[in-house]
């Protein structure tokens, strides 16, 4: 992490192999200098590479596939990008030494893949510290995640001078991405004493942020932080994985197409109002955990400081709502919740986030 890390630490692209698989999107990352620095790098070390940069966001399984296709020849992979280029660089990694038909992509097993590299360019997602990859599901209309061990990067390079031009609801929406990792991390079934600290952490880090993020005024100093704090969050998840407000959140990305990282600042304050009462009756007090990280007094208070991040709510019909709680109740991430809702919690939470 930090300035010129990629160059600085050149030598280690060195030990993967002689041409790598770019993978990113069609303009971010020639904008912001990364593709530029790490075609420099590349050329530094003597290595070859090829590029594949239609990646788009909330990638496809057929996105996945295209990649896969270029892979021939390359030792190894580098995702510049969020999260959807990481993710689809990591499903292609899989896919170059485990070829497998489409319709079987989100039941196989990966065991091994070609070494991948990340370089984020965005501070939400944490895929760089991650065995997570997220595709769209057009099958369960919904976003599934593939999982591996084998799809860890093998190195990831952290530089905020990628971020200097973000706009500020991508700055927005990324952070509170991020956040929602760590707050769910804390609320998992496998949230435990090394991840807690993590989670704290990060939950630190990017309150600290909100009025800078707010006031559209984020220097170098903020967005390196931004940046940490989302690595800390991915670092949570890939230990304890994610809960109810994932599982919500996908139905709003798939068929709202709201952005992942808004779609979850959107159900928080209402899914931790619910985990608070659940948590009076039982006698346990995370949500007082994680307010004491945001250093505010109260739910109400947190709420109020996402309210102003996210602005007006988009607008969804209630019968929308009781399909979205349906189809998210049968998401894996339900059991993983302390406090498992039923179909009418989620939908509760639902209707509260959109009223």
């Amino acid at each position: 992490m930090g300035d010129d890390c990629l160059s600085g630490n050149r030598g280690l692209l060195n030990e993967l192999g002689k041409k790598a698989l770019i993978v990113t999107g069609r303009h971010s990352a020639k904008q912001n200098g990364a593709l530029g620095d790490l075609v420099k790098t590349l050329e530094a070390n003597g290595q070859s590479y090829c590029l594949f940069d239609k990646v788009m966001s909330n990638p496809t399984v057929d996105c996945a596939f295209e990649a896969a296709d270029l892979c021939g020849g390359c030792d190894f992979l580098v995702a510049i990008g969020g999260g959807s280029p990481m993710d689809a660089a990591k499903v292609a990694a899989a896919l170059a030494v485990n070829p497998i038909a489409k319709p079987a992509i989100f039941s196989t097993t990966f065991t091994s893949a070609l070494p991948i590299v990340a370089i984020p360019t965005t501070a939400g997602t944490g895929s760089e510290v991650t065995p997570n990859a997220i595709l769209t599901n057009d099958a369960a209309q919904t976003k599934t995640s593939v999982a591996s061990p084998a799809l860890f990067p093998r190195f990831a390079f952290l530089d905020a001078k990628y971020m200097s031009s973000l706009p500020q609801v991508v700055t927005v929406n990324t952070a509170i991405d991020a956040l929602s990792h760590a707050v769910e991390g804390m609320l998992a079934v496998r949230s435990s004493v090394i991840s807690d600290p993590l989670a704290k952490a990060s939950i630190r880090a990017i309150a600290e942020c909100f009025g800078p993020i707010a006031g559209n005024n984020p220097g170098k100093e903020v967005r390196q932080k931004l940046l940490w704090a989302s690595t800390l969050g991915g670092m949570v998840i890939a230990n304890t994985g994610t809960t109810a407000v994932h599982a919500m959140g996908y139905q709003l990305t798939y068929h709202k197409h709201i952005d992942h990282g808004r779609a979850n600042g959107l159900l928080l304050g209402a899914y931790l109002r619910f985990v608070a009462e659940k948590e009076k009756a039982q006698g346990t007090n995370r949500i007082g955990e994680i307010l004491a990280a945001l250093d505010l007094g109260s739910l109400e208070d947190f709420s109020a400081r996402l309210d102003i991040l996210l602005g007006p709510r988009e607008k969804v019909d209630a019968a929308a709502l009781e399909g979205y709680a349906e189809k998210a109740f049968q998401a894996k991430n339900i059991a993983n919740s302390t406090i498992k809702p039923e179909k009418a919690d989620l939908l509760a939470v639902l209707q509260q986030s959109f009223r």
